[in-house]
């Protein structure tokens, strides 16, 4: 298993829109063949911090999710949204096995 941990940080202006973006971006990664999962994480001590959780079966779905649409929309969508650029962090899955 291979995931991701997104660090993002949106300005407060636009943290409404960036939910609705990104929960469209969740709608449909969810469906990809090889997600696994697909969480948005909203921090309760700022409401402008946010994680995602991109957990895919292999490497390779990961990279594949970066080339669908919804992807592609939701990253150019939110560019400008961001208080500074998004960090990922890879990680490899241990728990649970698929």
């Amino acid at each position: 298993m291979y995931v991701t941990l997104v660090h993002i940080h949106v300005i407060p202006e636009f943290r409404d829109n960036f939910i609705a973006a990104t929960r469209d971006n969740h709608l449909a990664s969810v469906q990809e063949s090889g997600n696994l999962r697909f969480d948005v994480l909203q921090s309760p001590e700022d409401s402008n911090y946010f994680v995602l959780v991109e957990a895919y079966r292999s490497r390779e779905d990961a990279a594949a999710h970066k080339d669908t649409r919804h992807y592609l929309h939701w990253r150019d969508t939110v560019a400008d949204w961001m208080a500074e650029p998004r960090q990922s962090v890879p990680f490899s899955g241990l728990y649970p096995q698929f």
